[in-house]
């Protein structure tokens, strides 16, 4: 059980890092070197938190994902990462801010991945 809640700790780690990172992105303008000023930190410095705190939630998930590598065999710790997709896409979908729209091919798409992981890791009697 103990690799299975570092897999887990590490899934939603990585869910959140891509959302917070999708949502700093989406509030600053198009970027050059030449607009990294310290007056453009300063203007957008909540979207920059952001998208850092979501390379730290990466960090992080990564950190679990040793953790979880140590309980569990990579042929059922490996699937159990394709949940952000799926977790992503829920998220994505249903929190206004990212504005993005459910379809009957992703949804379905979801459902064949977490069958997937379901039936890789199912408990054979």
């Amino acid at each position: 059980m103990k690799g299975y809640a570092w897999a887990a700790a590490s899934v939603l780690l990585v869910t959140l890092a891509q959302l917070l990172m999708k949502w700093g992105m989406q509030q600053v303008p198009p970027l050059s070197l030449n607009a990294l000023t310290p007056a453009f930190a300063i203007h957008y410095v909540i979207p920059l938190l952001a998208v850092s705190l979501g390379i730290l939630g990466y960090a992080l998930s990564m950190l679990c994902w040793f953790c979880a590598l140590l309980y569990l065999p990579l042929s059922r710790a490996y699937p159990l990462l394709s949940i952000s997709y799926a977790l992503v896409y829920c998220a994505a979908i249903a929190l206004p801010m990212f504005n993005e729209a459910a379809s009957v091919a992703k949804t379905l798409g979801v459902a064949f991945i977490l069958f997937g992981v379901w039936l890789i890791n199912r408990r054979n009697p």
